[in-house]
């Protein structure tokens, strides 16, 4: 153990390179795991006061994964709520319902995230609790509480969207809090099923001995969640944006761990491999291979565990900002606090210690296999070419990438980014494994027009690819995944941005489209403006005896709307073994059950919709759904003269449906290029800079044979430009398959033909900033190794 803290403080520079690397990456690790963790789902300030809630029980989607709630019917309720009323210490019990309300300012409503679900009936006030500033409860249906922060006064007029449409209410008085609150009959209207019962405890009531007074008066019928598993009730549109921050920080996660390990192998290989001199006299003095084996993990080891922990201090201070920029791009819950936990310092540090040591297995096994003979040999890595084992794994790996670029053209929309993803990582691999037998054709190829011209510069840059292809494989390949991450993601993009639009513009060519403009959904109001076309009303239902829960479209269309039937897409009829002529109970919103035939099972259609049933039986049992956007066929016309609309045609319609998500998926590509590239040009500048070093002795006796600074400087810059061109082709090749497969999965998906796009500003980016990296370096450690040549010696 001795002996590997010695070697690793003396040798420090050649392992300066592997510290940062492990550095970076569990900064980044870290930063993810923490910001994770703190965007984990919090109790809801309306439901603060609220001793314990009362939810119904929990339905399975066809997956055969927990979903939805299946609310209890107001016959099924009243019981139950009579059984929680009287649990001993419970003040009230409240039935707390949630539905569409947003208020209008003239003809534009007012910017609300949550108006999806801001309605709600007076008692849920008491959940918070929400103070009444001023003014009474409302008793009225055209009485309604606000928010004070809205500036509506008490006696004044509101208009406020809810699902018929625009409604003037009376402010009848004003809370502490958000939301619009409606006398409870009013509620039950919008809501008819209940969903959530909110237990209000005594004064200096016991919490546990609520809880379990609620699980007895359930009898099994529901579940009691208490303290901060209340947090289970979450609206919406901050489940949504928890979902995509998720899905962003994962990416993140994920690329930064691949490019450890990548990079972390990589630098080991290099740094180890210049060391053969030393390690063939430790073998000559007795070591045995299982000792250097030993020596080489356990140094791996101790640079993983130093950097492991300044990576994790990195990794807290860079936390707030990463949280900044998730808050930029509106993919963080509201209010989310960074705070530190000590499970993502362990796990960050854990994989820190364990992708070191793994990154150094290849290079320990390689160092054991040193002779003694080799002590009195150069310290530069022998020139062994590919070795069978390593063209078998090359041979290998290449056949799987090429497999998954394939897989990325058949898979579907939700999995072909990230199977691209994946094949590119997988091709990045080959691609550094393949590279010692590519280093040396491709430096000949591109040394040869400076050759024939007689350059001196030329002809050493092409000896040393020659003679040291795997050293100059191991510099390469922080070029290759920097570059190849950069042309796929940025690929990605602009193959998307392309896509999309076209394929969604063909699908509705023709037609124009009724969208909501502020709101979350069209009312009614905005149907009957629109009499003709598709006005889809969806809402979730329960369907089976297992109650299956899904999406059930409401539909207007004739050719589907029947009274008493459904028409279901084949995959939907084949999940839930049903058939034509068939009749299933549906258990829709408000706890009603009613039998459906399956009039007909049709070839799977989104545009039609898995499971569609008459529009006027959708808004019988769910008062409160709102509706999609609306089709209109050519030839008829369509209004927006609403508030709350807009008009477009199929090609805006397009463009805009696809720049919803644009921004976040240009942040989130963005972000994924300069992890990557940023990471790899650090790579790239030690790599260079431990190469220029090592090679002390070759560019002494260069000099000594009458070269100058200036051509020996040349020829260090050369060299390097060489391998930066080398890997940024190979990076350019790798990712071109999985973008191919990409594209054509998105010809088949959009039924128009898309081609293959790439980002030319990135691309260059990415090769110039690993290109300037990596001369800079090399240019400087050789400088500096030259001038220090150039001192007289001290006695």
């Amino acid at each position: 153990m001795m002996l590997i803290i010695a070697n690793v403080r003396e040798r420090w520079s050649g392992f300066l390179g592997a510290f940062l690397a492990v550095l970076v990456g569990v900064a980044l690790i870290t930063t993810t795991l923490v910001i994770h963790d703190s965007s984990r789902p919090a109790t809801q300030p309306r439901y603060a006061g609220a001793a314990a809630l009362v939810l119904p029980g929990q339905a399975l989607d066809r997956d055969g994964s927990p979903e939805d709630r299946i609310p209890w019917s107001p016959a099924e309720a009243a019981p139950i709520r009579a059984a929680l009323e009287a649990v001993p210490e419970v003040a009230a019990v409240v039935v707390d319902r949630s539905f569409y309300a947003q208020a209008f300012r003239g003809d534009r409503p007012v910017t609300d995230e949550g108006a999806a679900e801001a309605g709600h009936g007076w008692d849920s006030a008491r959940t918070a609790p929400y103070r009444l500033v001023s003014g009474r409860a409302p008793s009225g249906d055209r009485e309604v509480v606000v928010d004070r922060a809205l500036g509506a006064a008490a006696g004044s007029g509101l208009t406020v969207n809810i699902t018929r449409g625009r409604t003037e209410f009376t402010v009848v008085g004003t809370v502490d809090g958000p939301g619009y609150y409606f006398s409870e009959a009013f509620a039950a209207r919008q809501q008819p099923g209940v969903g959530v019962f909110a237990l209000i405890a005594d004064k200096g009531a016991s919490g546990a001995a609520i809880v379990s007074g609620a699980q007895r008066a359930l009898g099994g019928k529901g579940t009691v969640l208490s303290g901060d598993a209340r947090s289970a009730l979450q609206p919406q549109y901050i489940d949504h944006k928890r979902d995509l921050g998720v899905q962003l920080i994962g990416a993140m996660a994920v690329l930064g761990l691949f490019t450890t390990v990548f990079v972390v192998a990589s630098m080991l290989a290099l740094s180890t491999g210049m060391r053969r001199r030393e390690i063939g006299l430790l073998r000559t003095v007795g070591a045995a291979p299982g000792q250097i084996r030993r020596m080489i993990l356990g140094e791996a080891a101790v640079v993983g565990l130093l950097g492991s922990v300044v990576g994790c201090l990195a990794g807290v201070a860079a936390a707030p900002l990463l949280r900044d920029i998730l808050k930029g791009l509106d993919v963080t819950p509201p209010g989310m606090e960074v705070t530190v936990a000590a499970w993502p310092l362990l796990t960050a540090s854990a994989v820190g210690v364990g992708v070191s040591v793994t990154g150094a297995w290849a290079a320990g096994r390689k160092a054991a296999k040193v002779a003694p003979i080799e002590a009195l040999l150069d310290s530069r890595p022998a020139n062994n070419g590919m070795g069978r084992g390593r063209w078998i794994a090359a041979l290998s790996v290449l056949g799987l990438g090429a497999v998954l670029a394939l897989v990325t053209a058949t898979t579907g929309a939700d999995s072909r980014i990230t199977m691209a993803l994946f094949a590119t990582m997988t091709l990045i691999v080959a691609a550094a494994l393949l590279a010692p037998a590519l280093v040396g054709p491709a430096g000949r190829l591109l040394t040869a027009p400076f050759r024939k011209r007689g350059s001196a510069a030329a002809v050493l840059i092409r000896g040393e690819l020659n003679a040291n292809s795997r050293r100059a494989a191991s510099l390469a390949a922080p070029v290759i995944a920097a570059v190849g991450f950069a042309v796929l993601l940025s690929g990605v993009v602009e193959t998307m941005r392309v896509a999309y639009p076209a394929g969604e513009a063909l699908k509705v060519a023709g037609q124009t489209i009724v969208t909501p403009d502020g709101t979350p959904g069209n009312t009614d109001e905005v149907v009957a403006a629109n009499p003709v076309g598709k006005a889809a009303l969806p809402t979730r239902a329960f369907v089976g005896e297992q109650r299956t829960v899904l999406d059930v479209l409401g539909t207007r269309d004739a050719r589907w709307s029947r009274p008493g039937e459904a028409v279901l897409g084949r995959r939907t009829a084949s999940g839930l073994g049903l058939k034509q002529g068939q009749s299933v109970p549906v258990r829709f919103a408000d706890g009603a059950s009613v039998r459906l035939k399956v009039g007909r099972v049709l070839p799977d259609d989104p545009a039609r919709g898995d499971f569609v049933v008459a529009r006027d039986l959708v808004r019988a049992h769910d008062p409160a759904a709102l509706t999609d956007d609306i089709f209109v066929p050519a030839g008829s016309r369509a209004s927006a003269a609403v508030p709350g609309t807009a008009r477009h045609d199929a090609l805006r319609y397009a463009l805009d449906d696809y720049n919803t998500d644009a921004r976040l998926t240009d942040g989130l590509a963005a972000m994924l290029i300069v992890i990557a590239v940023g990471y790899s040009v650090i790579a790239v500048a030690n790599s260079m800079a431990m190469a220029a070093h090592g090679r002390r002795r070759d560019y002494a006796v260069m000099k000594s044979a009458g070269g100058t600074v200036r051509q020996l400087l040349a020829v260090a810059a050369g060299e390097t430009a060489l391998l930066v061109v080398v890997g940024a082709g190979l990076g350019v090749l790798v990712t071109l398959p999985p973008l191919a497969g990409m594209a054509s999965g998105l010809s088949q998906a959009t039924s128009s033909a898309v081609s293959l796009h790439l980002n030319g500003a990135a691309i260059t980016t990415a090769i110039t900033g690993t290109l300037a990296a990596a001369v800079l370096a090399g240019v400087m450690v050789t400088g500096k190794t030259l001038r220090k040549s150039a001192q007289p010696s001290r006695r």
